[in-house]
């Protein structure tokens, strides 16, 4: 099959590699270093899923026209990615694995009439290196609908279809509340779920997440350990009890050391998609009534890192959290 990879970063370049170690005749596009490492010496795959070199078409746009897409740049660069590939997308069904909740609604924008579905990628891979990918932990990638799409992702990796996916993408969202942290202190996910200071953190942005959610009369669908009636418990929870949950979901991570997609577009030198997570959490709060102080906290810490190229120490972090904590509890 002809198959187009729109943004060559870890999620992309994953699903790219295996697709052309499969025999699948793959197109990406990406942009500065990643497309010469591409171009000069292929696009390199190992961890979880073994070793690849992919040698496959790589150009900043798509040059053909493929039978089926996939759009998995960052949320930020959707806009811009969709169109300059306008020409080649128009008619062909389009998969956007994405974080966040608005990935569906800027395609049907740029590209109305497109016929469009959402996935989740649920594994973890890092991109750390010009052209290169690792997979540091297997997992689902979750699609809506299409069992097209479906059938060609379980031929190299497992997939699964839903018909509810908005749960799912709010559980993922509530599972991305663990990348805030890293991208603002420069630590794994697991060093910041083991410390004492930023595990409060960690568990604040979840809980805020969950309530927002559930505000919203969302049904959770069951990922990574989540489900509905464990994103209910985070939200009425008390705090110690809450922590267990981050604590579980750094565990399933393993001992690699898990980045985090924003901190891994930090080291890049990239714009993260910090508005896209944390800051959807306090959109979508107040969009229901709701606060979501420690949601606004680190959206704003990590946009300072992105400026000042310095990392928050734990300490630091804590007393920006607790100050935002503080302010919003005064004006109430």
């Amino acid at each position: 099959m002809r198959v187009a990879v729109i943004g060559a970063g870890a999620v992309g370049g994953t699903i790219a590699s295996l697709l052309d170690r499969a025999g699948h005749e793959v197109e990406v596009t990406a942009r500065g270093a990643t497309l010469a490492a591409i171009r000069e010496h292929g696009l390199r795959l190992d961890g979880a899923w073994g070793e690849h070199t992919a040698r496959l078409a790589a150009s900043e746009t798509l040059t053909r026209t493929p039978e089926l897409a996939f759009l998995t740049t960052k949320a930020q660069d959707a806009e811009a990615a969709l169109t300059a590939s306008a020409e080649h997308l128009r008619g062909t069904p389009l998969v956007v694995v994405q974080n966040g909740l608005e990935g569906l609604d800027t395609v049907h924008r740029v590209l109305p009439g497109v016929e469009a579905f959402g996935a989740l990628a649920l594994y973890a891979a890092q991109n750390v290196e010009p052209g290169r990918v690792t997979v540091t932990a297997a997992g689902t990638t979750v699609v809506d609908r299409s069992r097209e799409a479906t059938a060609l992702l379980a031929s190299v990796m497992p997939a699964r279809v839903t018909d509810r996916f908005r749960g799912a993408q709010w559980t993922k969202l509530v599972i991305n509340m663990v990348n805030g942290t890293p991208a603002a202190t420069g630590l794994s996910v697991q060093q910041t779920v083991a410390d004492p200071l930023l595990r409060p953190v960690v568990t604040g942005l979840i809980r805020e997440a969950a309530r927002a959610g559930l505000a919203h009369g969302v049904r959770f669908d069951a990922i990574q350990g989540l489900s509905h009636p464990v994103v209910r418990l985070v939200a009425v929870a008390p705090p110690w009890a809450a922590a267990l949950v981050p604590r579980l979901m750094a565990r399933r991570m393993g001992e690699v050391p898990n980045l985090g997609s924003t901190l891994q577009s930090i080291r890049r030198g990239r714009r993260t998609e910090i508005d896209y997570l944390n800051g959807a959490v306090v959109a979508q709060s107040a969009e229901v009534g709701l606060a979501a102080p420690v949601n606004a906290a680190i959206t704003d810490g990590v946009h300072e890192v992105e400026r000042s190229g310095r990392f928050f120490t734990p300490a630091e972090l804590s007393a920006l959290v607790a100050a935002r904590v503080a302010r919003v509890s005064r004006s109430r």
